[in-house]
């Protein structure tokens, strides 16, 4: 079963979000940069981020989605959220999806917040396979993927249309003993 719970690592803390995380989402999500690559155009607007925290608690609610915001140890902000979600216990996978505020990019955060949650997806929910879907043109993404051991899967072309904009995604999947292999610490038998 899915609950909000708290993942730590060195610099970070992930967490379920709250109401008041919002003004933070809004900065993220309506940042054109952040969005980019995104499946939908940028935010402008507060309700968005609210609906997206209540989306997210129903997400805990129905054990479908586990989805945390990733919060810098440091100075307490905010600066992203990491998420796994359409999690299919009988066939034991999920997708993973993730965001990060600009101003937090190249500093390996996203990288640290992915392997805490890939270490209790593939740990404590037992999964098997963990998918992610980005547009190709996003090389910053695909390089953090492969850093984490996901091989490249697949093509859809043309699969998005945002603000008019078609774009292709390509797939990528990680298996539970691929992770073991590279990260035998981080995936206790369940």
């Amino acid at each position: 079963m899915l609950r909000a719970l708290t993942l730590e690592t060195p610099r970070l803390l992930l967490r379920a979000l709250r109401d008041d995380d919002a003004p933070a989402l809004l900065g993220i999500f309506g940042n054109a940069q952040v969005m980019r690559y995104w499946s939908t155009p940028p935010w402008t607007s507060i309700e968005q981020a609210l609906a997206f925290v209540t989306n997210s608690h129903e997400g805990f609610a129905d054990c479908d989605a586990l989805r945390l915001g990733i919060v810098r140890r440091a100075d307490d902000q905010l600066i992203g959220q990491c998420t796994l979600f359409d999690i299919a216990g009988s066939s034991r996978r999920a997708e993973m999806g993730y965001s990060l505020a600009h101003a937090a990019w190249g500093h390996g955060f996203m990288d640290e917040a992915l392997r805490a949650l890939l270490g209790h997806g593939f740990g404590a929910l037992d999964l098997n396979r963990v998918e992610a879907d980005i547009d190709p043109r996003n090389s910053a993404s695909a390089r953090s993927l492969e850093r984490l051991g996901f091989q490249k899967e697949g093509l859809l072309r043309e699969r998005w249309v945002v603000a008019g904009e078609a774009s292709d995604t390509a797939l990528y999947g990680l298996l539970r003993r691929e992770w073991i292999e590279r990260n035998p610490e981080s995936a206790a038998a369940p």
